[in-house]
């Protein structure tokens, strides 16, 4: 007979006590009834500081008891924090992953130990083999920065260049996203990674405005970046507009004030609460969507007032 996750947790639970505390969240599987969770969370950017806080305090007003860890875009480091969390016996584990193509080793290792995997941003070709996700929807979000483009290029040939963030999952989605959907009018100049980091974001903008001085957008693939970006794109005194993703408040008032031209929201906050509160539904058998997405939106100077809020005030302090 196959145990459930919570039966296989309680029977479980004894040994589990004993593992180590794991960044600063305690030790071992929950024996008072309450759900245990994973979250291995894939970097460091304030998407993924927002997204981490908004799970942990959705799981604390559920009662769950969770574990964390950080893979720092490593997908080897990813594994590793799998295999730990496969250790404490959690009921499951919430990824963001640092490289789609790295899920497969990742979901096959927590299958075999019968521990379910919910995804954030980002689903499998197949899904059949997690337990659910909630999903951005990342071309989309790049079509969105690439409509903006096209219309305010009104036709007119342009020179685009492209700053990436770290090659794998949410970039490489991004990045497609965006340059399939610019007009032919378009031309993408330069693609370089700045590997969501805004001192390396600055290196590539500057080096890509010295090469095509004539550059009039930049897709930028998060806004830490994007600011990084701006300082090149203004110490070469260079008229380059920049469009971009995430929605911090850092970067709705930059569309606000024109510093960006435009941003695609997409609420960390919402992802984290959506990612606990699917998992246990899930868990629990309850009808709930497989697949849920996150809302975006593209924010413009003409809608900054709509974008929704990205991070409480309460989540950027932890």
């Amino acid at each position: 007979m196959t145990l459930s996750a919570r039966s296989r947790r309680a029977t479980a639970a004894s040994v589990a006590g004993l593992a180590l505390a794991l960044s600063g969240c305690g030790a071992g599987a929950s024996d008072d009834g309450s759900v245990s969770l994973g979250f291995v969370n894939g970097g460091d950017t304030e998407f993924h500081t927002c997204l981490q806080a908004s799970i942990k305090d959705t799981a604390d007003a559920k009662d769950a008891k969770l574990f964390t860890a950080n893979s720092h875009q490593n997908p080897g480091t990813e594994l590793s924090n799998i295999e730990d969390m496969i250790s404490r016996n959690v009921d499951a584990l919430i990824v963001q992953t640092v490289n789609v193509d790295a899920l497969k080793g990742d979901i096959a290792k927590a299958k075999s130990a019968n521990i379910p995997i919910f995804l954030t941003s980002v689903v499998t070709d197949d899904p059949t083999d997690i337990l659910g996700a909630v999903v951005v929807d990342l071309k989309q979000v790049g079509e969105l920065d690439a409509d903006y483009v096209e219309q305010d290029a009104g036709g007119k040939a342009v020179e685009v260049g492209v700053i990436a963030g770290a090659p794998g999952a949410a970039s490489d989605l991004l990045v497609n996203g965006f340059t399939k959907a610019l007009p032919a009018s378009a031309k993408v100049v330069a693609n370089q990674p700045g590997m969501f980091n805004a001192a390396k974001a600055q290196d590539v903008a500057e080096n890509m405005i010295q090469a095509h001085p004539d550059m009039k957008y930049a897709f930028v693939a998060n806004e830490e970046m994007a600011f990084g970006a701006l300082k090149a794109f203004t110490a070469a005194k260079a008229d380059v507009k920049i469009v971009t993703v995430n929605g911090t408040d850092r970067g709705v008032a930059a569309v606000k004030d024109g510093r960006f031209a435009a941003t695609v929201a997409n609420s960390a906050m919402t992802t984290g609460k959506i990612a606990i509160t699917n998992t246990i539904s899930l868990l629990d058998k309850k009808k709930t969507d497989k697949i849920a997405m996150t809302p975006i939106s593209l924010i413009t100077a003409d809608n900054v007032s709509s974008a929704p809020q990205y991070c409480s005030a309460e989540e950027k302090k932890s």
